[in-house]
């Protein structure tokens, strides 16, 4: 099995920025899984936000938040973060951390097999 722990989100106000982490474990966890960041604001479904396969080249990262956040990974810490710049209201939602058991990642909700319980973040205007 394999956990995900996020931390990091907050209330911050607009234009302001936040770093999410997120640390995985667990006995089958490998350090080459792809590692992502989704989100849900209320009454919306959840979308992708950005992730990363094993080799830390060419991330994914979602139009609505490019130039803005930027995700990264420590591969010795077992750990993702995703670094959120700008902050807009718009971006208040349950951010997840998600990983694949492959290597390389995906934009697909589907495709990730384990998922953290979520981290609030609030934007205020």
């Amino acid at each position: 099995q394999v956990q995900l722990v996020e931390s990091g989100g907050g209330l911050v106000q607009a234009g302001g920025s936040l770093r999410l982490s997120c640390a995985a474990s667990g006995r089958t966890f490998s350090s080459y899984y792809a590692m992502g960041w989704f989100r849900q604001a209320p009454g919306k479904e959840r979308e992708f936000v950005a992730a990363i396969s094993w080799g830390t080249s060419s991330p994914y990262t979602a139009d609505s938040v490019k130039g803005r956040f930027t995700i990264s990974r420590d591969n010795a810490k077992n750990t993702v973060y995703l670094r959120m710049n700008s902050l807009k209201p718009e971006d208040t939602a349950v951010y997840y951390c998600a990983t694949r058991t492959v290597a390389r990642a995906t934009m697909r909700e589907d495709d990730y097999n384990y998922w953290g319980q979520g981290t609030q973040v609030t934007v205020s205007s």
